[in-house]
């Protein structure tokens, strides 16, 4: 399991149920660290901290709150699958299809492009369609103090 303190930057409550947004806690020795490129906790800080991120949380919280945000390992690589390989496999299964199809013209190649770009984007809008179903999202298992969440980071690195 994946998990990187955060700080919860919006909340809207709608008939007794929360919506949190958080985005990652400053990390600050990750840009020196050498490890970097291994490390869990750089991956899912480097998603957190681009823009808020609504995350589930059955417990009450305010904004400020600093937060441990956790993600399953396997539903991470589930979705990184469906992400890079499903629009691959689509562009593939296109171009074959066509080349298999289409008779060795002047224009052939033309029609190959054009139906590899074609499975490419019906796979990005079935992956559009699809996303908020499969994807996972994370979920807050603790609210931490202040100081518990440095010494979290610091212990990451």
């Amino acid at each position: 399991m994946l998990e990187e303190p955060a700080i919860v930057v919006k909340k809207i409550i709608n008939k007794g149920s929360q919506q949190i947004w958080v985005t990652a806690a400053q990390q600050s020795a990750c840009a020196g660290c050498l490890q970097k490129a291994a490390c869990s906790s750089h991956a899912l800080g480097g998603v957190l901290k681009r823009k808020p991120v609504r995350v589930d949380a059955a417990m009450p919280l305010d904004i400020g709150d600093h937060v441990l945000v956790c993600i399953d390992e396997k539903h991470l690589l589930r979705a990184a699958l469906t992400l890079y390989l499903l629009p691959l496999i689509a562009l593939f299964i296109g171009a074959g299809l066509a080349e298999s199809w289409l008779t060795a013209t002047q224009y052939s190649d033309i029609g190959l492009a054009i139906s590899a770009f074609a499975s490419l984007m019906l796979a990005l809008l079935f992956i559009k369609q699809t996303q908020p179903h499969c994807l996972p999202r994370p979920w807050i298992s603790k609210k931490i103090s202040q100081k518990i969440a440095i010494a979290y980071e610091r212990l990451g690195d």
